[in-house]
């Protein structure tokens, strides 16, 4: 290809086709992206370029209308707990998670020594 570049141009307009094709040569003899040949790289591209393609996108809620929802959910939530007779305040939920981090710790020297 280079030579036939360089007999329809001459060698000073052929000079920067002549070098495109050398140095694609070279990348399809030499580079080995990821230990695979370059030219699986050029099919993947290629397959890429010409497939159909599936675009997903989630539509932007407002963020007004973002709020109502979360708020309506922790109402919701509040009624749950408080139908099944389950009221944790912030305190007591610390001291719950703090008796059940010792207890694990307690459990974990135990079986260690």
């Amino acid at each position: 290809m280079c030579f036939v570049v360089y007999k329809l141009l001459g060698l000073i307009w052929g000079l920067i086709p002549i070098l495109a094709i050398a140095g694609f040569a070279a990348m399809l003899t030499f580079y080995r992206p990821n230990s695979k040949p370059f030219i699986n790289m050029l099919e993947a591209g290629f397959k890429y370029l010409l497939q159909s393609k599936l675009y997903i996108w989630k539509k932007r809620q407002n963020k007004i209308n973002v709020r109502k929802i979360v708020v309506a959910a922790e109402k919701e939530k509040a009624n749950i707990m408080s139908g099944y007779g389950v009221r944790l305040s912030g305190s007591k939920l610390r001291d719950l998670a703090w008796s059940l981090d010792v207890l694990d710790l307690s459990k974990h020297e135990n079986t260690g020594s």
